[in-house]
């Protein structure tokens, strides 16, 4: 049983200390190197048409915690010389952790700045915070942080839209070292049905039929893609901002159309996406072709009310060679032929058994030595493995499983994730699928990109996923 696993138990007295639960590895990884320059935030935030009532959402978020009880936890305090760290369970919050902050000029724009530099505390539990916002931006401000890029959303202006109409926005911000954003999402449903009284279940995943190696029209297996020794591509510098941290950009677009009978999924389509996205900014600036990898998280756990709060996606690279991406013209069908490679890759690396972070890391934070000297090897290790690390992280959420039905405070249209973005990656693609629109945040080291490439980049994958649509459906078999 891992501790992710582990009920959560607190205190039965004044005299007990509170339960202790272990670092689970990608905890404790992410421990050994955190940076106050780029804090390794989650963020995510949920458009209503209303506004929720202050109280009763304090109410029912302070029972989802309870529900949940392995989110109220806190860096347990300990020597220099302990084997471990340790999450300490707590019975009641430390903090209050839903704000309504006072309506302001770019109140959106703002709270999305501080999710990027400002983490909640490891030291208070839960380390998250929900801000509740006036969406009451003008046309286009809502869509990035900071920056002069006069910003475009695409999309049809709908409601999902940022900044179209009046309403309000759950804007939650998590410290990723303790928690992920589907493990946050689960206690943010469980809050909508406590307050709305509505039936907040999540939905059936999708029905997919496999697909078999003659329906693949012969795409080649993973083995033949590219192995993971060589160095994959960087995405290139573009126009670095002075001020250190993250950057942000999210637009709204149209689900991408799927051909009927075509053996790739939306998160293919995604995928390669990505790749040619930045393929295409990587030619633009004059970088020479090298392999890329695409980091893609992947979430086993269950939907329901006993799914495992904490850190509990598995990561796995899927590559891609430099001949693969080094065209100009990508008709209808050299996309469906990548498209198909992507499946039979994407696929084979779903099924394969792996440690979240693979076994390397699993031997790394094993309690032979203090915590601080592992702290250092972790630090110097990652340093060392820099040149290796994938090229960019796709985390494609996928359809939003719960309705997140606020009752009087209305039904999220619009919900958007990200993830950090430190180099020597410096760009993360985030998508999530809300009332038939696919959500998407790009997310960036301000040492790598401004505001101004972030905006060219959104551009780009717009137009390679729109190019996934058209594949004279997905292959000539």
């Amino acid at each position: 049983m891992t501790a992710l696993d582990q009920p959560a138990r607190h205190a039965d007295g004044p005299e007990r200390p509170p339960e202790r639960v272990p670092f689970p590895v990608v905890d404790e990884v992410a421990r050994h190197c955190l940076q106050e320059e780029e804090p390794e935030t989650v963020h995510i935030e949920v458009h209503l048409p209303g506004t929720p009532d202050p109280a009763r959402l304090k109410a029912a978020f302070a029972e989802a915690l309870r529900r949940h009880p392995r989110i109220l936890m806190r860096e347990a305090r300990g020597p220099w010389y302990r084997r471990r760290y340790e999450w300490e369970l707590t019975a009641e919050p430390d903090v209050e952790v839903v704000t309504f902050p006072p309506p302001e000029r770019d109140a959106l724009k703002k709270a999305r700045t501080r999710s990027l530099s400002e983490a909640p505390p490891l030291s208070s539990s839960p380390p998250i915070r929900l801000e509740v916002i006036a969406a009451e931006e003008e046309p286009g401000t809502a869509a990035s942080t900071g920056g002069d890029d006069p910003d475009r959303v695409p999309g049809d202006g709908g409601p999902g839209s940022p900044g179209a109409g009046k309403g309000s926005v759950l804007f939650l911000t998590i410290n990723h070292t303790a928690l992920d954003g589907p493990a946050c999402l689960r206690v943010l449903a469980t809050a909508a049905e406590l307050y709305g009284g509505q039936d907040n279940s999540p939905a059936a995943p999708p029905v997919r039929t496999p697909s078999s190696p003659a329906a693949d029209g012969g795409a080649e297996p993973v083995g033949d893609a590219p192995g993971g020794w060589a160095p994959p591509a960087r995405v290139s510098r573009g126009t670095p901002e002075p001020s250190p941290g993250n950057g942000m950009l999210v637009a709204e677009l149209a689900v991408p159309r799927r051909p009927k009978g075509a053996p790739f999924t939306v998160n293919d389509q995604l995928m390669v996406a990505t790749a040619l996205m930045i393929a295409h900014w990587n030619r633009e600036h004059g970088a020479r072709p090298k392999p890329f990898r695409i980091t893609m998280p992947v979430d086993d756990r269950p939907r329901s009310m006993d799914m495992p709060i904490g850190n509990g996606t598995r990561l796995v690279e899927v590559p891609f060679s430099a001949a693969e991406l080094t065209s100009e013209d990508w008709g209808p069908e050299d996309i469906g032929t990548l498209l198909r490679r992507t499946a039979e890759r994407t696929r084979t690396l779903k099924a394969l058994p792996r440690p979240q972070l693979g076994r390397g890391a699993a031997l790394l934070t094993s309690p032979v030595l203090p915590v601080t000297l592992r702290a250092a090897v972790t630090r110097g290790l990652r340093r060392a493995a820099a040149p290796w690390t994938s090229t960019t992280l796709l985390s494609n959420i996928g359809r939003v499983p719960y309705p997140l039905d606020f009752g009087d405070a209305g039904r999220a249209h619009a919900v958007w994730f990200s993830a950090p973005a430190r180099l020597p990656r410096g760009l993360t693609v985030t998508t999530a699928a809300t009332a038939g629109r696919l959500h998407v945040a790009l997310r960036w080291s301000k040492s790598l990109l401004s505001s101004g490439d972030g905006a060219h980049l959104r551009d780009l994958f717009e137009h390679y996923l729109h190019a996934t649509e058209h594949t004279e459906e997905g292959t000539k078999r």
